[in-house]
């Protein structure tokens, strides 16, 4: 739960589990989250090894971010959760 149980986390990870998203398109798909707090649990992410940061531009500076193969191993994690709540109609 450390490392994907933090406010956000599972979020992000699901947001990223098509392909790479940038910075500000992750921060809109998640709408009540500052891009403070995007930028926190991704640091956190990236420093657990579950999101790889590519930067994609110099000027203006662009970056994305996308899951490794460990943080693709959380997403089945995440649908049992997932599938779980809706089957006892838990508001997450």
């Amino acid at each position: 739960m450390r490392l994907i149980g933090g406010k956000w986390k599972g979020s992000i990870i699901y947001h990223l589990k098509d392909e790479p998203v940038r910075f500000n398109d992750l921060t809109r798909m998640l709408g009540g989250a500052s891009k403070k707090m995007v930028d926190q649990r991704l640091k956190e992410l990236e420093g657990q090894g579950m999101v790889i940061r590519k930067v994609i531009n110099d000027r203006p500076v662009a970056v994305t971010y996308e899951l490794t193969e460990f943080g693709r191993s959380a997403l089945k994690i995440l649908e049992d959760l997932r599938v779980w709540s809706e089957k006892y109609d838990i508001q997450c």
